[in-house]
């Protein structure tokens, strides 16, 4: 189906369990009309993550859902990817909080393999948000939009807003964390926000809301 019939159904499943990024994803969807489903409102099992990119992995969790439901659903996965540590923790960048979403111990560890990587300065520190957003319909299309911020890590971790790893991540041209940040800040230069621009290009650019 194609992307653009999002803009007459109306209803959507947000799919995921992750409180962040539903109410990241509600807020950017809120101008357009669209009634939104949190997955675990719906009471939805995820998918396991079987994907070598966060692609894949987007796509399976939008498609689980939409099928699920009976309804269109979009999916994000995203993460952090840190160039001297190879772009790790990238798809696992989740799976790094461990199943308690402890997201200091996963903050702490991208610091501590900094530091034994000899990675010291803002320039050894370069690393940068990816977002996949999958629009899963349940016949199984399925329409995958990319975004992506660059920056650099900081330590100790700075600003209480946000989540995940926001509180270490700087933004090129900013010198605010993302965990420091008003949230309409943050979603105007987020790699969310750029991936979901791309969507909205796809689904609502032609003939209005």
């Amino acid at each position: 189906m194609a992307a653009t019939a999002l803009k007459h159904s109306r209803r959507l499943v947000v799919a995921s369990h992750n409180a962040g990024k539903v109410g990241e994803i509600q807020e950017l969807l809120e101008p357009y009309g669209i009634f939104t489903f949190s997955a675990s409102e719906l009471g939805l099992t995820e998918p396991e993550e079987t994907g070598e990119t966060f692609a894949e992995n987007a796509e399976l969790k939008a498609l689980a859902a939409a099928k699920q439901a009976n309804l269109p659903a979009l999916a994000d996965d995203s993460g952090l990817e840190v160039a001297a540590l190879g772009n790790a923790p990238g798809i696992y960048s989740a799976r790094w909080a461990g199943s308690g979403k402890e997201f200091s111990r996963a903050m702490e560890r991208v610091a501590r393999e900094l530091e034994e990587a000899g990675a010291l300065d803002t320039t050894a520190r370069r690393a940068h948000f990816t977002c996949a957003l999958a629009l899963g319909w349940p016949d199984g299309g399925v329409q995958t939009f990319i975004g992506k911020v660059f920056g650099h890590i900081v330590w100790p971790p700075r600003g209480s807003k946000g989540f995940g790893y926001d509180p270490i991540f700087v933004p090129e041209g900013r010198s605010e964390t993302f965990g420091e940040m008003d949230p309409d800040d943050k979603h105007a230069i987020s790699h969310r926000a750029r991936a979901f621009e791309a969507f909205v290009k796809s689904c609502f650019s032609c003939g209005g809301n």
